[in-house]
């Protein structure tokens, strides 16, 4: 079993994550650690939470869950800043992180949306129920639909 878990930075391996992340050409790393440096985000508005991965009390994989910032639609939620160090992919680090994002948007969200930012990021998502979307401000969707029924989506309407 993988152990993803609530996670605050700073935290031990984050430097690598982040430098890692930089090598790769991804620069989301840099805005996590910035808009948490200055209060901009800290997942704290109802529904959204940060989490990690940790091997042997590092950092290894990032991925949180915010209010989706590029929609109007109030009950839709947003995947994002997901990084998985390269040593740890390919062995459902990933999956179990965004698996526990998804559990997470559940509770407050009538659906979640996400920007794939390569095509094995997109495989993952598909496979794990995202559909495609032809939106400025996304690639994927996941919708809830029984998320209706239940009485915290009734809180937020």
């Amino acid at each position: 079993m993988i152990l993803i878990q609530k996670i605050e930075l700073p935290i031990a391996g984050l430097e690598e994550l982040h430098a890692e992340a930089k090598r790769d050409g991804y620069d989301f790393i840099d805005t996590l650690v910035d808009e948490w440096a200055s209060g901009a985000n800290r997942f704290e508005a109802t529904g959204e939470v940060l989490c990690g991965h940790l091997d042997h009390g590092q950092l290894v994989a990032v991925g949180g869950l915010t209010i989706d910032p590029f929609t109007t639609e109030p009950h839709t939620g947003r995947v994002r800043r997901v990084y998985v160090r390269s040593a740890w992919r390919n062995q459902g680090v990933g999956r179990a992180l965004v698996s526990t994002l998804v559990e997470e948007a559940r509770k407050s969200f009538r659906h979640v949306r996400l920007r794939a930012e390569n095509e094995n990021a997109a495989r993952l998502y598909e496979s794990m129920g995202f559909t495609p979307i032809e939106d400025p401000g996304a690639t994927h969707t996941l919708s809830f639909e029984d998320h209706k029924d239940r009485k915290d989506y009734a809180a937020h309407k």
